[in-house]
């Protein structure tokens, strides 16, 4: 027979502390395809260590280890996971059957990381767990299985790929006398059907079963003796083959698979699961309203200004407010108005000056503001006529005696239901008829102070004596014009009218402009808030991840002995991390949507706008944050030697 697995003059040096523990020496060994091999040797003797080199799941540290004539020294971790899957299957001592999957599930994670389509590694999974006497256990996990089915089940699972060489470490160690036989009874059978199959064992009674026993001691092949002539057998062939696999299926069949088991390890931590889960929940939910609180808060400041005069431009005699020298000002009269208005800029303008008096209607008396306006006063300010009309043109020229009134004085000067119109009402000692009421605007101090319109041509010659000069002039700008530019043509304008700049202007949309900005401010501070406990969340994924490598370093060591690349580790691992990142996210904007309903409705004192952008975004942020803080991990986990990871309790 010609040498399937070559050792040549192979040495393992393992460093402990400053000692350098020599396990095997030496050695020099050929297994033909098609053998029934046992190693055998007490503790300590390096038998487990050549088992470990034979199954590439270690590397000598000198010499060179040949399987099928290929040399293993220098091939990547990859490289070597691809010969574990095409040539090798192992059967532990302690099963190594994951505890979360079925029978089936533990027989076809070979079949997984070699491409095999899920429909065909069932049918294989089940064949073989029939042909071991298990049918009637496929969908048993292995806390429900004896010790005998459990080794079965790693018997059938090294053969998922073919198994074309089988490496028994121990394999009825942990059995009784009638599984061990059992198990023995199987190998016999696999090695009839061309498998080359090497037990290592202690046990003489358990090598005398194989063809061959190579005794090993001290790390040196002390005897190799052939007990019986083997049996010519035809050499069985790998079921499955990257190379003949297409390697983009077989990656996308993978991936496809990461995602429920990550969903299955995910359910056996309930609830560590969760509350590493929190973190991200509360840092979603806290992202995704604030961001919906900052939008709500800004549109409604824009819907306030907007009532306090949308693109309004008023106008005051003095430098700036506060100026001493105003009330001297006489300049600013109503002419200036109707020139205003006859720039093709100015949608509307309106003088306006004011006072303070009482206000009597029956027995009742109050203290008003009493502002003289123009006819297009109410539509530069914004304001609502609800009952009645606005001041007519005839109003203004004729110096009518008629006002509009406030919702708020209405409502105290005319108590219940009683409506105003047609009323007459004293204001100082005028008499004046009411004509309409509007709205309080919206954004006024919620005080006592009543607000009364009359023209004010009216207010002037009837209540404040004769006067030409104005306390204000108020004009709306067009839409679609800047109100920039247009305040430095009102500028230019007054100032040639008057012959230098005794007047200064106030634009609403600075006031709008600065409350967006205090808004974004305020935002953006919570939002950092947000997103450091955000970043908190990720650090916790982190932590609880970097424990669960620690927790299921076996698994790791198994997954990688059945021939898992690095790569499907880390997206093993990578796949958790951002699967609870995921699912965080979802209940965090659920949460977050909760809170808008709850407190956030339109209309509220904090009204929240959550729009689906911002939703998208969290989910976006969620994603790169399980990429993130779970690449380390995941690259932790990748990077675990397969034979250390093995032996880990």
């Amino acid at each position: 027979m010609s040498a399937l697995l070559e050792i040549e003059n192979v040495s393992r040096l393992f460093q402990a502390g400053e000692e350098t523990v020599t396990a095997l020496a030496g050695i020099n060994l050929e297994i033909a395809g098609g053998e029934f091999v046992a190693i055998v040797g007490a503790s300590g003797s390096g038998k487990s260590t050549l088992m470990n080199i034979l199954g590439c799941l270690d590397q000598p540290t000198l010499g060179d280890y040949r399987v099928a004539g290929r040399s293993v020294a220098g091939l990547s971790a990859d490289e070597l996971a691809a010969l574990r899957r095409e040539h090798f299957g192992f059967i532990f001592q302690r099963y190594q059957l994951l505890g979360t999957l079925s029978a089936a599930d533990n027989v076809a994670m070979p079949a997984v990381y070699a491409g095999l389509d899920a429909t065909s590694r069932r049918e294989r999974a089940r064949t073989l767990l029939d042909r071991l006497g298990l049918g009637d256990r496929v969908n048993h996990r292995p806390n429900q299985l004896s010790g005998g089915q459990q080794q079965r089940v790693s018997i059938a699972r090294a053969l998922m790929n073919g198994g074309r060489i089988i490496l028994a470490d121990e394999p009825t160690g942990a059995l009784d006398s009638k599984s061990g036989e059992t198990v023995l009874e199987i190998l016999k059978e696999l090695h009839g059907d061309g498998h080359t199959v090497i037990i290592v064992t202690h046990d003489m009674d358990v090598a005398g079963h194989a063809d061959r026993i190579i005794e090993i001691r001290d790390g040196g092949v002390l005897s190799d003796r052939l007990c019986r002539e083997p049996v010519a057998t035809a050499q069985t062939q790998s079921v499955v083959n990257d190379a003949s696999t297409d390697r983009l299926a077989g990656f996308q069949r993978r991936l496809a698979e990461a995602f429920p088991m990550a969903l299955r390890s995910m359910a056996a931590h309930r609830v560590r699961t969760f509350l590493t889960m929190l973190g991200i929940i509360i840092g979603i939910a806290a992202v995704v309203a604030v961001a919906g609180l900052g939008e709500g808060t800004r549109q409604k400041v824009l819907a306030e200004i907007s009532d306090l005069g949308a693109s309004t431009l008023s106008i005051f005699p003095g430098r700036g407010w506060g100026d001493e020298r105003a009330d001297s000002i006489t300049t600013l009269v109503v002419s200036d108005a109707d020139a205003l208005s006859a720039q093709n800029y100015i949608d509307s303008a309106t003088p306006q000056i004011s006072t303070s008096t009482r206000v009597r209607f029956g027995r009742t008396s109050v203290t008003a503001n009493v502002d003289g306006v123009g006819q297009d006063y109410f539509r530069v300010n914004g304001l609502t006529v609800v009952r009645g009309t606005g001041f007519p043109a005839g109003s203004v020229a004729e110096r009518r005696q008629e006002a509009v009134i406030d919702d708020r004085a209405a409502s105290t000067l005319f108590p219940g239901s009683e409506s105003p119109l047609g009323k007459i009402i004293m204001v100082g000692p005028v008499p004046v008829v009411i004509i309409g009421t509007v709205a309080r605007r919206a954004g006024t101090p919620s005080d006592k102070t009543l607000q009364i319109y009359l023209p004010y041509t009216a207010l002037a010659g009837r209540l404040l004596g004769p006067t030409t000069s104005l306390a204000g002039l108020t004009v709306r700008i067009k839409e679609n014009v800047d109100t920039v530019v247009a305040e430095r043509a009102i500028v230019g304008l007054m100032s040639r009218r008057h012959g230098t700049k005794d007047f200064f202007v106030f634009n609403s949309d600075q006031l709008r402009r600065t409350m967006e900005k205090t808004s974004r401010t305020m935002t953006l501070l919570i939002f950092s808030v947000a997103v450091i406990s955000l970043i908190v969340g990720g650090i916790g994924v982190m932590n609880i991840m970097l424990v669960s490598v620690t927790e299921r370093t076996r698994e790791i060591g198994l997954r990688m002995a059945v021939g898992a690349r690095r790569l499907d580790i880390m997206l093993q691992f990578l796949i958790e991390a951002v699967t609870i990142c995921i699912a965080g996210s979802v209940l965090g904007v659920g949460l977050a949507l909760g809170v808008a309903a709850a407190f956030g409705r339109p209309g509220s004192e904090f009204p929240m706008v959550i729009s689906a952008d911002a939703v998208l975004v969290a989910c976006l942020v969620a994603l790169l944050i399980g990429v993130f803080f779970g690449f380390l991990p995941a690259r932790n986990a990748s990077r675990l030697d397969p034979v250390d990871a093995l032996s880990r309790e």
